[in-house]
């Protein structure tokens, strides 16, 4: 039986055409990351299962890793997402080095999973992570995304950053709603479903997990609310000491003003954050978002995810959040971190939906060196090796060749001159104005 000639299922193949679309997406990624001083970094393919076992969510492990063991007998995985791995070379480094530590990588990765729109089996990921900024990482992660989406000519009609805060959910659901863990852990599965689900359905299920018609009240406000004022308008209606769960109260037990204190650390700062927006300029883009709760259960702080607006390509385009004890899993003191991960294959859909990639099926080469007869080979070769040394991108053309073949060829392919050298002279073609202009060998 002869082999397949397609790829494994759910990778790709990169032709010359899609790598120069890849190659644009990267590059506008790095361009825009070092503006805001990001660092380049990479890590190895393959990491220990552990370090996803430490740290990411159980349906990462159970289903989607691509793991193995090899011959010295370790459980290995090809890496399924970045962030455990960035964490590990910030622990080996961060008491040497200047913080805040910017980083940044276009990793690939593989996850074992149903190809579908937006999602394969193998796919490259921007990160970017700043770890030791506190808030000011937050608003920076988020204003780096919005400053990559607009690189690409996007503007707030054509994506949003859906906004919330895992502190704030948890106040909720733990110090509100009161559920045990287990509940509590469905209910975190549930919000994430919530604009995928009619809203009888939706009710239905909140009561399914908590009966108490009291609590599913409180849990449909928050999943209703749509604004940073309407935050503050369900706090104060609701909160005080006396609506507190008593585990909840158990947590915070030997704080002087357990009040205070709650707000401080719960509710605080998805306000601040949002006045940190608006300060710079990025009130537009951002919009609260209850909903937004996020799968892995590293995230402890803010989390957002882009959000593409277009009809037909509803969805997520990127995500990230805030995390501030993954360090401590390799005996490292904690260390606040935020970052993001913006997938190509779900920036790509989202390009092509609102028509902002431009035309990449031709390469664009600077000029296309070509010679009528084999006395002219060595002029050629040399005119072509002084554009090399000035920058330019030449192709030579192979053999002697006439003006129609010279001309049929660079038609696929964009070329911005062509240089023709003849038995007596050099004639350079510039192809936009179609201008011809008569050149000598020391003019180059």
């Amino acid at each position: 039986m002869a082999l397949t000639k397609s790829p494994y299922r759910g990778t790709r193949d990169f032709f010359p055409k899609e790598m120069r679309l890849r190659n644009y997406i990267f590059q506008k990624m790095a361009e825009v990351s070092e503006l805001f001083a990001y660092e380049p970094y990479d890590g190895p393919l393959l990491e220990e299962v552990e370090l996803y076992l430490a740290k990411s969510g159980e349906e990462l492990i159970n289903e989607q890793i691509y793991s193995f063991v090899d011959r010295g007998e370790r459980k290995v995985a090809i890496r399924p997402e970045m962030t455990p791995t960035v964490a590990r070379m910030a622990a080996q480094v961060h008491r040497e080095i200047a913080k805040p530590i910017r980083w940044y990588a276009i990793p690939n990765l593989m996850r074992y999973e149903k190809p579908q729109k937006g999602r394969l089996r193998e796919f490259w990921q921007y990160n970017a992570d700043i770890f030791g900024a506190g808030q000011y990482g937050e608003v920076e992660i988020i204003q780096l995304a919005v400053s990559i989406m607009k690189s690409f000519g996007a503007t707030s009609e054509h994506f949003e950053v859906l906004v919330n805060d895992r502190r704030f959910v948890d106040l909720v659901f733990e110090g509100l709603i009161g559920l045990e863990p287990a509940l509590t852990h469905k209910l975190y599965k549930l919000v994430d479903k919530k604009n995928k689900m009619p809203a009888d359905k939706f009710a239905a299920e909140v009561r399914t997990i908590t009966p108490d018609e009291t609590k599913a009240k409180i849990f449909e406000e928050f999943v209703g609310i749509t604004s940073i004022d309407e935050v503050k308008t369900y706090v104060s209606k609701y909160f005080s000491e006396t609506t507190l769960s008593e585990v909840f109260m158990q947590k915070m037990a030997g704080v002087e003003s357990i009040g205070d204190h709650v707000i401080e650390k719960h509710v605080t700062p998805i306000i601040s954050l949002f006045d940190k927006f608006k300060e710079q300029g990025l009130s537009e883009y951002v919009k609260f978002d209850p909903s937004i709760v996020r799968g892995l259960d590293y995230y402890t702080g803010v989390v957002f995810e882009i959000f593409d607006k277009h009809p037909d390509n509803r969805r997520a385009v990127a995500g990230g959040g805030a995390y501030a004890n993954l360090l401590q899993i390799f005996n490292e003191p904690a260390l606040e971190g935020v970052g993001i991960g913006l997938g190509e294959v779900p920036l790509t859909d989202f390009l092509t939906a609102h028509k902002l990639i431009g035309d990449f099926s031709k390469p664009t080469i600077d000029y296309l060196v070509a010679y009528f007869t084999p006395e002219g080979e060595k002029t050629a070769m040399q005119i072509a090796n002084k554009l090399r040394s000035q920058n330019k991108k030449v192709e030579l053309m192979f053999g002697e060749n006439k003006p129609k073949k010279i001309f049929n060829y660079s038609d696929k392919k964009n070329f911005t001159h062509i240089v023709m050298v003849t038995e007596t002279d050099i004639k350079v073609k510039e192809v936009a104005t179609r201008t011809e202009t008569t050149k000598t060998l020391t003019d180059f």
